[in-house]
């Protein structure tokens, strides 16, 4: 399939919106097998083009063929291979039991498509975080617009070119730019709009959102906690080293929305804690992690300066107990680790989306519940611990997106569980079948026949109909059909 990519001039951006409109209204994205030609063609794309998106996702952010294809390739074609086995299943009417009330009757639940879909993409994941959502749309039969993050040309200019290449582009179609074509998106109505990015570009988002009545997903971030319980064992702590080191570097080097932001430990435990933190470090990274190639750099030079900034109050670069070297020219910041930093300092208040990790010392890990719930709610909580009680209060005492036990980001992707946030970290969840269900509308569908017409219901009114309403509405179906047949007053 060719086609002509798109272009973002005003009247351009409304002819392409037109024609998505159109397609959606001929029904074409209905069928199944749309979906399903899409959904294979999008396996195809990933497959065919594997070599082109590594170089991509190197020239955007440094990142390794390894990680990408771990967290972009090959975790996009599991849940496309997903979506494309489950489609028929998904789409398929689910009948409800309907209580006898309304005897003779039936319902079912039909999930139809929601019409036009545009998807808001970000940086760090700039081939997933597009196609991820991308793989709910279709799934749903919908048509989309996708504007992916200028930030990440490379992976930008792929997402334009190839899309066309693969996938109807009369109902899927790639628009490229920066914030004043994302204002100009924005003004247009559309039947649904998925976002992933900042709090702070999220609120313009759902503004905007907001004058059409659109629905939103905001799939935003926070500073994410790792609770670290005590341990007797050094086995345990050499696994949980290494889990918090891969969920904080090892992806984007902490450039990610469920990245370990900082962690609470109690005091007695947290030297042990940061040497094996920094042994792990050495591992994965060498003594020089400047020269490995196995860990992302920043973005871009606003970004390092923004983490720079966090560094440069004097009381935070005195908490730094590992790292903290700098090179602009490269885009590289160490992997750095601070221990107790000011509390009111500006690392502890905002996300940092970069390679610092704040380690936070308590008196009793009990603690740490409190001192989440003193912040804005995160987009995950990781908790190492075996207290089956503590993890209890946890779940209980304690509201994010997600809560992963023993273990970092791996439920990102584990389709049968949903992911998103919960107030400033977002709302909204997709990722397997809730990605179906984010881009569709349940439509509720009762059936009846002529039979059996209930005259309570109907004026003229009198105690006998109020007599029946009441027992109606209180289920009592015996006493009900007693009355009916006039053996109950």
């Amino acid at each position: 399939m060719s086609c002509e990519s798109p272009r973002t001039t005003m009247v351009q951006l409304e002819e392409s919106l037109a024609e998505l409109r159109q397609t959606f209204r001929s029904g074409v994205t209905r069928s199944v097998a749309w979906r399903k030609n899409q959904l294979r063609a999008l396996i195809e794309l990933l497959r065919d083009n594997q070599d082109r998106i590594f170089n991509a996702l190197y020239q955007d952010l440094g990142k390794h063929p390894v990680e990408a294809y771990r967290d972009e390739i090959g975790a996009i074609i599991k849940s496309a291979e997903n979506a494309l086995s489950c489609v028929e299943k998904w789409m398929a009417p689910e009948k409800r039991w309907i209580p006898l009330l309304f005897f003779p009757a039936s319902g079912e639940v039909v999930s139809e498509p929601l019409g036009v879909v545009l998807i808001l993409s970000t940086w760090n994941f700039p081939i997933a975080l597009v196609l991820e959502p991308l793989i709910g749309a279709i799934a749903a039969g919908n048509a989309a617009m996708i504007k992916p993050s200028e930030l990440a040309q490379e992976s930008a200019s792929f997402i334009a070119a190839t899309i066309p290449l693969y996938l109807d582009c009369k109902a899927i179609k790639v628009v490229n730019g920066g914030a004043d074509l994302s204002d100009r998106l924005l003004q247009q109505k559309w039947d649904k709009i998925f976002f992933t990015g900042s709090p702070r570009v999220g609120s313009i988002v759902m503004s905007a959102a907001a004058k059409h009545l659109t629905p939103v997903v905001l799939e935003l971030g926070g500073k994410c906690p790792a609770i670290v319980d005590t341990f007797s064992s050094i086995s345990d702590m050499k696994v949980i080293a290494k889990r918090i080191v891969g969920g904080k570097w090892a992806s984007c080097n902490g450039q990610v929305c469920i990245g370990i932001d900082y962690i609470l430990v109690e005091k007695r435990c947290s030297s042990t804690l940061i040497d094996l933190l920094k042994t792990t470090l050495a591992k994965f990274y060498g003594n020089n992690p400047i020269d490995s190639s196995s860990i992302s750099r920043v973005i871009n030079k606003h970004h390092f300066g923004r983490l720079h900034k966090l560094l440069k109050d004097p009381l935070v670069a005195a908490s730094i107990v590992h790292g903290g070297s700098l090179d602009e020219e490269k885009l590289f910041i160490e992997p750095t680790i601070l221990l107790d930093p000011p509390l009111d300092a500006e690392i502890m208040t905002e996300e940092i989306f970069g390679p610092l990790l704040s380690i936070i010392t308590l008196n009793d890990i009990q603690e740490s519940i409190e001192f989440i719930n003193s912040r804005p709610k995160p987009l995950v909580i990781y908790a190492f611990t075996k207290d089956e009680t503590f993890k209890k209060q946890l779940l209980s005492g304690t509201s994010s997106g997600s809560v992963v036990f023993n273990d970092t980001m791996v439920h990102y992707v584990c389709d049968v569980l949903p992911f998103g946030g919960v107030g400033q970290s977002g709302f909204g969840r997709y990722h397997g079948k809730y990605s179906f269900e984010t881009f569709s509308h349940e439509k509720a569908v009762m059936q009846r026949s002529f039979f059996l017409e209930l005259e309570p219901r109907y004026p003229p009114w009198n105690d006998f109909k109020l007599n029946f309403l009441k027992r109606a509405y209180k289920f009592d179906y015996f006493n009900l059909l007693l009355l009916m047949l006039g053996l109950k007053k």
